[in-house]
């Protein structure tokens, strides 16, 4: 009887391809779940995050623009953040100040594929960068190297046409006396009669470039004065505003005190923002200003970054 429900040959092979095809199914589903993880992976390690880090309105810029570069500098160092001067870029002439929200171009070493791959004439990169910038804008060039040529008078007639906010950069500039006379500020390495295209190209507008070590974000502000260009980034400029201008207000009153009374400084200054004690010689000298640590972040628990 036993031998009655023995499966027939077609029944078992119909069971055999059932658990075949199942075993396939199986590690197919598996196989196409690791190539989905690689390639997500793969995707993963060409990200990358936003070129901007944020925006700044034009009554910020403009309050920024009204401070000194080492107030910034100063507020960035309180917060902990890394050096922000432009160390390569020293204004053109003795009147040239500059402030605006960062528009950036990237220069790469010349190569004859580089040459023949970029946009040309009219749609090159450096064309596209002139032509977002105005009043409000910087126009920021990253060099390959610092007696490298950026451009010149012909170049930068379009600049003065756009009455660009100013040019920094950590390469060089020629045609000096005219770039002087289109009256737009100017901050570089040096000068010089170097044609640049032999030793680079204009590779990218508005990307993340470092200049003289110090990274710029387009919509970053950039202040540029006497001392030095300084980068303030996007994403904390208020907060830097309102550090620096705290100090500078601090720093007029201690200078005011030292014409009065002279005397050495070290009865007040230096002094680190967030750290003034209320009963130090500073902090009384405050107190007669009305500045106490209820109106101002610079007092000893009233930091607010």
């Amino acid at each position: 009887m036993a031998e009655d429900h023995l499966p027939t040959p077609h029944t078992l092979k119909s069971k055999i391809l059932t658990m075949l095809s199942s075993t396939f199914r199986r590690a197919a589903t598996a196989a196409a779940s690791r190539s989905n993880a690689t390639i997500h992976i793969a995707q993963r390690t060409m990200a990358m995050g936003p070129a901007s880090g944020g925006e700044i309105s034009d009554e910020l810029l403009a309050k920024l623009g009204s401070l000194s570069t080492q107030a910034l500098v100063d507020g960035l160092w309180v917060m902990g953040w890394p050096s922000a001067q432009i160390d390569g870029a020293r204004p053109l002439h003795p009147s040239h100040r500059c402030v605006g929200r960062a528009v950036t171009l990237n220069f790469v070493p010349a190569r004859p594929d580089i040459a023949q791959d970029k946009p040309a004439g009219g749609e090159s990169p450096e064309y596209e960068a002139f032509e977002k910038c105005g009043p409000n804008e910087v126009l920021v060039m990253s060099s390959v190297g610092p007696w490298e040529s950026v451009g010149g008078d012909i170049k930068f007639l379009r600049l003065k046409q756009r009455n660009i906010g100013g040019l920094v950069t950590d390469g060089s500039v020629r045609d000096t006396d005219e770039i002087i006379n289109y009256g737009f500020p100017c901050f570089s390495y040096s000068t010089t009669a170097r044609q640049g295209p032999a030793a680079m190209q204009p590779w990218e507008c508005n990307g993340v470039i470092s200049v003289s070590g110090v990274t710029v974000r387009p919509g970053d502000a950039i202040v540029g004065d006497q001392d030095g260009v300084v980068v303030v980034p996007a994403k904390v400029a208020e907060k830097v505003y309102n550090i620096a201008h705290g100090r500078e207000e601090i720093e007029e009153i201690v200078k005011e005190e030292l014409i009065k009374n002279p005397g050495p400084p070290g009865k007040y200054y230096p002094f680190m923002s967030g750290k003034i004690k209320v009963d130090s010689p500073l902090g009384k000298l405050l107190a007669t200003k009305g500045i106490t640590p209820e109106n101002s972040n610079q007092f000893e628990g009233s930091a607010d970054w």
